[in-house]
């Protein structure tokens, strides 16, 4: 059997998979998210490793004995920093935080070549300014550190006193040259940041150490065991859900939403709309785009109207495509892909005494989707030839919101069954690593085979309308915007 931990946001996910794909214990174990500060996301790593504990123990149960690896798959982005023997110095800051907006700029005076190499949007949130923010802002507890690891490798270093990272993690830290693999030294220097505590990088199905008696205690699982690499939590999913071949693309709706699709070179968005970042396969990346407000804007959008969902999709789905004129930009949070504008916000727009509750849900639906289609067309510019789009998350299960989704894009959806796809992908990292398997290609027959789910319907006029609408409200929306400095400065490595 083998171990899977996915180190995430809000919680730690364990999944105890048999060598033939059965899942045999699933469990997770949640921690706060704190924010002192507007703006501010961190975690005390600390409470991780309880919960990674909880969960460990839950998932494995009596199958201790038969476990043979683990891995581990975790949120990206954040920054740990840690001392000489693990102890963090200070809590974790996470992707989602804000506070090193303002240390951008020293990214964007960057040489464009070293700019193009990162891979990557300039975005508050990621490794490298939220190094520059504590470089500036709490010198003592920089200086003092020996460590700065993203969250899942500081919990594998807790776990095994082996200190290293991979590939998938190291290339969304902005402190990494996708072309050539390895820290972006050059980067690293220009902006005065400190390269002695980036730790080595290794292959994300390499053995990182071996299970501590402490931690081996802690997780109910023997002392010495394999604890592989693992992968960012992203990678792991493509992994976990077979998504492993250059054309399938996946479509992940929850909070956020992310459009990801395998690559088998290193080909970089010249306009700073998408991501690319290393997979968790060997000589292979995953362009990806990033979209924050999918579930998180149909939620509010459902609070504020007092619905329940059952009443979203039986009243929602009763209006027709369109909204009769109105449209909904959901940009609750500022938006990454396309536009990488963290202070545009969200409005209602053609409001007219005809529109009712039902019309404002629709048209969130409606805007959604369309956010969505932006991203999936921001991804097949940089030259994606889609052969399957897929279907994943939480929030893409009801069929009328499917349909919907299947009518915008303008593709057949293939919905995927894989639950905790970020933990199993770890699970069979773990296999990877101890030689269970050959390769990622032998574990695409142990993942559940994806099925139709819907197919668009004719062209509605309707709907192309408010798509037309909802392409033409952005820049308006942009130019009412009095606190529109940060998108002015969005990565363009085409006009540098």
């Amino acid at each position: 059997m083998l171990l899977g931990i996915d180190l995430g946001t809000g919680s730690a996910k364990a999944l105890l998979l048999a060598t033939d794909g059965t899942v045999i214990g699933e469990a997770s174990s949640s921690y706060p998210v704190i924010a002192p500060h507007p703006g501010w996301a961190e975690s005390n790593p600390i409470d991780w490793w309880l919960a990674v504990g909880e969960a460990a123990r839950k998932a494995v149960g009596n199958n201790a004995k038969q476990v043979r690896a683990i891995a581990f798959s975790g949120q990206m982005h954040g920054v740990v920093l840690a001392g000489d023997s693990g102890e963090p110095l200070r809590p974790a800051i996470l992707w989602a935080d804000t506070r090193s907006s303002a240390s951008l700029d020293a990214y964007h005076a960057l040489d464009a070549n070293i700019l193009e190499r990162l891979g990557n949007p300039i975005a508050a949130g990621m490794a490298g300014p939220t190094l520059l923010w504590l470089q500036e802002n709490e010198p003592a507890t920089y200086n003092k550190a020996r460590w700065a690891l993203q969250p899942k490798d500081w919990l594998r270093w807790r776990l095994t006193g082996e200190v290293a990272t991979e590939p998938s993690d190291a290339s969304g830290t902005l402190l990494y040259d996708v072309v050539s693999d390895n820290w972006a030294e050059d980067a690293i220097s220009a902006l005065n940041l400190r390269s002695d505590w980036l730790p080595k990088i290794i292959p994300s199905s390499a053995i990182a150490g071996y299970l501590t008696p402490d931690a081996a205690e802690h997780l109910n699982l023997p002392s010495g065991l394999s604890a592989i690499a693992g992968a960012a939590d992203t990678a792991a999913a493509a992994l976990g859900s077979g998504l492993l071949e250059p054309g399938l693309v996946q479509l992940t709706i929850g909070t956020a939403a992310q459009i990801i699709t395998p690559r088998s070179q290193p080909i970089i968005d010249c306009r700073g709309r998408t991501h690319l970042y290393r997979a968790a396969v060997p000589n292979q990346w995953y362009a990806l785009a990033a979209m924050q407000n999918a579930g998180l804007a149909l939620e509010w959008a459902r609070g504020i109207l007092g619905w329940s969902w059952q009443q979203v999709y039986t009243q929602a789905f009763a209006v027709p495509p369109g909204c009769e004129g109105l449209t909904f930009l959901p940009y609750l949070t500022g938006e990454r892909t396309p536009h990488l504008d963290p202070h545009i916000r969200g409005a209602w727009v053609g409001l007219g005494l005809h529109h009712a509750q039902a019309h404002l849900m629709r048209s969130a639906l409606e805007g959604v989707a369309f956010a969505l289609r932006q991203g999936f067309e921001a991804l097949e510019a940089t030259g994606i030839a889609t052969t399957q789009l897929r279907l994943a998350g939480g929030g893409t299960l009801e069929k009328p919101w499917q349909q919907l989704l299947t009518d915008v894009l303008r593709i057949p959806l293939y919905a995927s069954s894989v639950a905790a796809a970020s933990a199993r992908g770890a699970a069979l990292l773990a296999g990877i690593g101890i030689g269970e398997f050959a390769g990622a290609n032998e574990t695409i027959e142990l993942t559940p085979k994806p099925t139709l789910a819907a197919t668009p319907q004719a062209v509605d006029s309707a709907l192309e309308d408010a798509w037309l609408r909802y392409q033409s409200l952005y820049p308006q929306l942009q130019k009412s915007d009095n606190n529109n400095y940060a998108s002015s400065r969005s990565t363009n490595y085409a006009s540098r």
